[in-house]
């Protein structure tokens, strides 16, 4: 399992960088014309920080035991598509409707944090 989560964590770290350089370089006056900077720089920050998160859950399914660390994976590959997918594609089409999809991969980030705080603790190491 922790395997499969090292895979993802670094498919999404090579998506993050690839999409943030994108952004950066090819998408820049898109960007800037329709007032969106602020929106994809906040989809690649979240999308690298939890892309990070999914290898700290990957070493701690390793080294406790329970599926708590498992599940905190996955739920943030859940929050990086739900939410960051959701403002990438908000700033591709520019429908604002796309906004209310975010919150929910902000809850399952919320999610994956606390199963593995509650990881951590149950370990008693």
């Amino acid at each position: 399992m922790e395997k499969v989560l090292v895979m993802l964590g670094a498919a999404f770290m090579f998506l993050g960088v690839a999409v943030g350089a994108f952004g950066a370089h090819g998408l820049s006056a898109y960007l800037a014309r329709h007032e969106l900077t602020n929106t994809f720089e906040t989809a690649v920050r979240y999308h690298m920080i939890h892309g990070l998160a999914i290898f700290v859950a990957a070493w701690a399914a390793d080294r406790w035991a329970g599926p708590l660390p498992t599940w905190a994976g996955y739920l943030f590959v859940a929050g990086i598509i739900l939410f960051s997918g959701s403002l990438y594609l908000l700033v591709a089409t520019r429908l604002r409707w796309l906004g209310a999809i975010t919150p929910l991969g902000g809850v399952a980030f919320l999610a994956g944090w606390l199963r593995l705080f509650l990881a951590a603790w149950q370990s008693g190491q």
